[in-house]
């Protein structure tokens, strides 16, 4: 590897040779996706989690949501804080290796006792999701961070974009093995096999990846010890339009896409009646594939049109996700799969869009010194308020009208009834069958609206952008 030992001399490329920071990047992105591959096996089991616990789609959506969202969130800030003063590499180790370790624990959620007190499998596994979250809070500040030293301004929004890759894979990869274990084997051993390898990979990481001098690509700060506090950081950000407004349409992109990932396997499970192997794969191979050449493509076009079209990191996410939102009514409201996938898959693609950018952006408003706390800040408003309210919100609106189709169906029959399957007639299971598949078909149409309000926020971005972004 080249080591090159004078920010000046190689900072317009970035550090080390070409080839390592390749490797590095592709380090990252392979971190990202164990991230991904822990964080949404939970979406692919919610069908047979609910079914062994009992319980309704509202819990599925705090087991999908809350849990992981608010120490995730909370715990973003402080780690970020650390990644600008300390050795990133050695954050980003032991955080793999502490949420692979506890997302296999997961897999052993079950009853125990405890001074006389017997606390419920669900909530044994609500807790192991929490620690999961602990873990990954350390994940993406430190690591956008230090991709923002190995590589220059010029070619960072396609190294975002390919280090976000780590989000359609990870998922796309849950749900193809997390769907086929759990149909031949069980949810639990899902768990065990999808965990435990990224302990290995955060050994890798500590022993091969290298700590790149802070500010490397920022010449001009390379030599600084200076640190810009928390609330410096926080007054600079909250002055740029272009970055609020990136956050805003994050955060209203998270909202939907984790509201609606938390139950697209279910939901074609129940609406088109798959299986859970089908369904996992649909989600996980097409969807997922289809995310992957959106969240790359987003990056690349921005990168090859900045010369031209600067604000396009702000326009090309804004024109994705506004198309996406019709696809994605069409998809969802389709009782056909076969006409339902088309739309999805597009629109998969095209939501996706936003990913690339926001970290771009997010990196882009501010310097080296700042970076790992803008990207957490953006990070603790998408998933506190984004990943934390969507999945219990869609859960909540799922179970709502369930209840209201019920009703209006067969007023002898309730939730309570039509957990008891064995004890109704074939009409009155049809019945609660019907109820609750449209009751989430209803709420997929409806968080998929969203997509078109953060569009907006993507370009509302563009009309302060030339004047916000540090490096262009």
């Amino acid at each position: 590897m080249t080591d090159a030992t004078h920010p000046t001399a190689m900072a317009r490329d970035g550090y080390g040779s070409k080839a390592y920071r390749s490797y590095v990047l592709g380090s990252l992105m392979l971190v990202y996706v164990f991230n991904f591959i822990d964080r949404s096996i939970i979406n692919i089991l919610t069908e047979p989690i609910k079914n062994e616990f009992g319980v309704e789609d509202w819990m599925m959506g705090l087991l999908g949501g809350p849990a992981f969202a608010v120490m995730y969130t909370l715990l973003g800030i402080p780690i970020a804080r650390m990644a600008e003063r300390h050795h990133r590499v050695w954050i980003i180790s032991f955080c793999v290796a502490f949420w692979s370790i506890m997302t296999a624990l997961c897999g052993l959620a079950m009853d125990i006792s405890f001074m006389g007190i017997t606390i419920g499998g669900f909530w044994v596994l609500f807790f192991f999701r929490v620690g999961v979250s602990v873990g990954e809070a350390g994940c993406t500040p430190p690591s956008q961070s230090l991709m923002a030293d190995y590589y220059s301004p010029k070619t960072r929004s396609t190294a975002a974009s390919v280090y976000a890759l780590g989000v359609p894979i990870g998922t796309m990869l849950a749900a193809i093995f997390g769907g086929i274990i759990a149909d031949q084997l069980s949810w639990r051993v899902a768990f065990i096999v999808v965990g435990l390898p990224g302990v290995l990979v955060a050994i890798l990481v500590k022993m091969t990846v290298k700590e790149p001098p802070r500010g490397y690509t920022d010449p001009s700060l390379a030599q600084t010890t200076e640190h810009v506090s928390f609330l410096s950081t926080l007054k600079l950000l909250l002055g740029k339009p272009t970055y609020i407004h990136i956050v805003l349409g994050a955060t209203v992109t998270v909202f939907a896409n984790y509201a609606l990932n938390q139950f697209t396997v279910s939901f074609f499970r129940r609406t088109h009646e798959l299986s859970q192997q089908n369904a996992s794969l649909l989600f996980g191979i097409i969807l997922g594939g289809m995310a992957a050449i959106g969240v790359f493509s987003s990056g690349y076009l921005a990168d090859k049109l900045r010369e031209r079209h600067p604000t396009g990191l702000t326009w090309i996410p804004a024109l994705g996700l506004i198309i996406s939102t019709p696809l994605y009514v069409i998809g969802f409201i389709s009782q056909n799969i076969w006409i339902a996938i088309p739309p999805l898959m597009v629109a998969a693609a095209l939501h996706y869009f936003y990913l690339g950018p926001m970290y771009a952006i997010a990196g882009g408003v501010v310097d080296s010194r700042s970076r790992a706390t803008s990207v957490a800040l953006s990070l603790f408003s998408m998933n506190l308020l984004g990943y934390g309210l969507g999945p219990p919100l869609i859960g909540t609106l799922s179970t709502f009208l369930n209840t209201r189709f019920l009703n209006d169906r067969a007023e002898a029959l309730d939730l309570e009834v039509c957990r008891a399957p064995e004890l109704l007639t074939d009409a009155q299971n049809a019945i609660c069958t019907s109820a609750n598949a449209d009751g989430l078909q209803w709420s997929m149409i409806i968080f998929s609206c969203a997509y078109a309000w953060a569009g907006i926020h993507y370009l509302l971005a563009g009309r302060h952008f030339k004047k916000d972004m540090i490096s262009l």
